[in-house]
């Protein structure tokens, strides 16, 4: 808007107060299922850059004729997790509890117990894929004997089991309440995205020709392992953030 002023920290979205009320201005990237959610939840910038503070917002979306919203879903390799960008353009928002609040600090426990459940789901996902991969090699025969009867297949299938139930456990012991440490759930998700990567490409591999076909089931899963991995991770920096804020490396070091 041309007298846009105050609206905060550039880039990100910014908030400013306005007629009794709340408008927002910019622009959220990688947003799911964003093109088609009922209720946006928006983390502003507000105050500018000597008071800069940062505060939830409410933006209903029920129609897509909501003045200044903007929402224009994107290509994406995994189809069945949608995302989009969303624009704000002097959109009106409702602010969401009161001031002074922790915002940040609530932002990274739903993001520690949101790091828990994609973990889960990327298990069960691992686990899945390893089970149709081991039946397939269970009936597929090669040489007159099935696949799966061939001591490299064997190893490579156990390597897999290992992986996979090794990041079942830290799945679980995050999920304990209390849970082990504020790290547990990115950590716990570290793992369960490395073993569903490692799981879906020996999948594509171990169901040979059929496994390379572009529309074959087990692409499912490796698109799935690929997306999040490129929207929650990277593996490396999740790890390396739960050693920085643990304090890992000072012990290493002392």
């Amino acid at each position: 808007a041309d007298d846009w002023s105050g609206g905060g920290r550039a880039g990100g979205v910014q908030a400013r107060a306005a007629d009794g009320g709340w408008r927002l201005y910019g622009e959220a990237a990688q947003v799911v299922d964003g093109h088609s959610a009922g209720l946006l939840l928006v983390a502003a910038h507000t105050g500018g850059f000597a008071r800069s503070r940062t505060l939830l917002f409410l933006v209903r979306a029920e129609e897509e004729a909501t003045p200044g919203l903007v929402r224009t879903r994107q290509p994406t390799l995994d189809l069945t997790r949608t995302q989009a960008t969303v624009q704000f353009r002097d959109a009106e928002a409702e602010l969401l509890g009161e001031e002074p609040a922790d915002v940040l600090g609530a932002l990274a426990t739903t993001g520690r117990a949101a790091a828990v459940m994609i973990a889960a789901e990327a298990v069960g996902a691992a686990r899945e894929a390893l089970d149709r991969t081991v039946a397939h090699v269970g009936s597929r025969e090669q040489f007159g004997r099935p696949v799966g009867s061939f001591q490299a297949v064997k190893h490579r299938l156990a390597d897999l089991y290992v992986q996979v139930e090794a990041a079942r456990s830290l799945t679980y012991c995050a999920a304990r309440e209390p849970g082990p440490g504020p790290e547990s759930g990115p950590l716990a998700l570290a793992h369960a995205l490395e073993a569903l990567r490692a799981t879906a490409g020996e999948s594509i591999q171990l169901h040979g020709g059929i496994g390379f076909t572009w529309e074959h089931e087990a692409h499912l899963y490796f698109k799935r392992a690929a997306s999040d991995e490129l929207l929650f991770g990277p593996v490396r920096r999740l790890r390396a953030r739960a050693a920085e804020r643990t304090g890992l490396f000072g012990e290493v070091a002392a």
